[in-house]
């Protein structure tokens, strides 16, 4: 193994939505939103490239009950983000072992410019971050684990992908990557240490 790519979400960086939108609406109509709207699925087109203002427009429309709430989470994202410092500990690590990473995460090209890229350090350590909205393709679509590889200069035989999605994780590996689902820090590091990435 040569490098090592990285899903950003709930790995590097913790991502709660609930945060987002209790800021808004209280906790309360939060976790009805997330549990009776699939948010996942509106949030993963605008993870694909569709822009927020379309989105929060189609939720008007279609889906007034749930208007505040997702305009809560749009307009308070930034309180949805924390860094995951055991985790970023090891992006350190292999940033001073010499180790060619990259970022590859699932994120609306607008939240991510506005509120990731300039706030938080770990990305400096990265080579570059392939992000899925800026692209308009999103995981687990095998295109874009392509792309990660040719912009990192090295095939995805030689590239080991990290993720806390299993769905992802296999499709990493069906081009060629290895792939690691992610739990937590120190069991990472174990593999990453396995992999012949780490020092022992």
């Amino acid at each position: 193994m040569a490098g090592v790519v990285w899903d950003l979400g709930n790995v590097l960086i913790d991502w709660q939505p609930v945060v987002a939108v209790a800021a808004g609406v209280g906790e309360a109509e939060a976790h009805r939103f997330l549990a009776e709207f699939d948010f996942g699925a509106w949030n993963h087109a605008c993870d694909a490239g569709r822009p927020w203002a379309d989105a929060l427009a189609e939720l008007d429309r279609l889906h007034p009950q749930w208007s505040a709430h997702g305009h809560a989470y749009h307009r308070h994202f930034a309180a949805a983000l924390s860094e995951l410092p055991a985790s970023v500990a090891v992006v350190r690590d292999l940033h001073a072992a010499g180790v060619p990473q990259c970022g590859l995460t699932n994120w609306s090209h607008e939240l991510y410019h506005d509120h990731a890229a300039g706030r938080f350090d770990l990305l400096d350590l990265l080579d570059h971050v392939v992000v899925s909205g800026t692209e308009r393709i999103a995981k687990p679509d095998p295109r874009i684990f392509r792309l990660a590889a040719e912009r990192s200069g090295l095939a995805p035989e030689q590239l080991v992908f990290v993720d806390d999605k299993a769905g992802n994780v296999e499709a990493a590996r069906a081009v060629g990557m290895t792939g690691l689902v992610f739990t937590d820090a120190p069991a990472l590091r174990a593999e990453l240490t396995t992999l012949g990435l780490l020092p022992r």
